[in-house]
């Protein structure tokens, strides 16, 4: 036995935590990529329990799944995306789309892009937060502020093209889910192929788990360059995930990371002419 170790020989104390400070807590592990969390007591994970019995379902009482909303919804995005031919219209279309769920749940207008549609690098984010729902415009709040400071000192200023993984503002401030991200995609996927950008800046672990499609955590992608293809149209980039803005106002001292990943950034487009 481990004596040592907090949890080895004694029950470990869990500190009184406000709500603010508790929210701040649970934003600081999500923004480090931990997506999995131990009970109090242990679970045998090898046990395997008898199927339940199934139960028969009537046309009477079967309903939509969600999964047929959702690939109806889909369609209609890959359909709306296509045909957007400019960066302008793309626009257009994302504020007339009606298939995702975010829509409905309190958020005021779609929220797209802002920077330069001419730009070299194309910046990938979250979803917007209240203040970008409010103005219309992504990454305008703190957190905004903070990175257009560290894109500056890295000499890209106005060298940027700025969007999220989802165009509405999830409810609290929420990680938006994989499905609203997905239904999002083809419009994301057509700012990439319009744009053509030399390299994409991917912001904190669910901008990243969602253009690269995997399930590593941002601590262990952050600094390291990926590549995204679409498997349409023969568009590509390098891209390069790094810590969210957001993380960094928790947590200052990871501003160093974020300023090495910069100059990655700046480095190559250079290289590339």
């Amino acid at each position: 036995m481990v004596k040592d170790y907090p949890c080895a020989d004694r029950p470990m104390t869990t500190p009184h935590l406000d709500s603010a400070s508790a929210e701040s807590l649970l934003a600081f592990w999500r923004d480090a990529g931990v997506d999995a969390c131990f009970e109090d007591a242990p679970v045998d994970r090898t046990h395997v329990a008898p199927p339940p019995a199934v139960k028969a379902v009537t046309r009477a009482t079967a309903s939509v799944t969600p999964i047929a909303a959702t690939g109806d919804a889909l369609s209609e995005a890959r359909r709306l995306a296509a045909g957007a031919d400019t960066l302008e219209a793309l626009g257009l279309a994302i504020a007339g789309f009606e298939g995702c769920p975010l829509r409905g749940m309190g958020a005021k207008q779609a929220v797209f892009c802002r920077g330069n549609p001419e730009a070299e690098v194309l910046v990938i984010g979250e979803g917007p937060g209240a203040e970008e729902d409010e103005r219309g415009q992504p990454f305008i709040g703190k957190a905004g502020r903070l990175l257009d400071r560290m894109l500056a000192e890295a000499g890209l200023e106005g060298r940027v093209f700025i969007t999220n993984t989802v165009f509405w503002r999830p409810p609290g401030n929420r990680t938006p889910t994989a499905a609203e991200q997905a239904v999002c995609a083809p419009f994301v996927e057509r700012a990439f192929a319009l744009l053509k950008p030399k390299a994409v800046l991917l912001l904190g672990a669910a901008s990243a788990k969602s253009v690269l499609a995997t399930d590593e955590g941002i601590m262990r992608m952050r600094g390291q360059w990926r590549e995204w293809r679409l498997p349409e149209g023969a568009v590509s980039a390098p891209a390069l995930p790094t810590l969210h803005p957001a993380f960094l106002l928790r947590q200052p001292i990871a501003k160093r990371e974020v300023w090495a990943d910069l100059l990655s950034l700046a480095a190559r487009i250079e290289a590339d002419g």
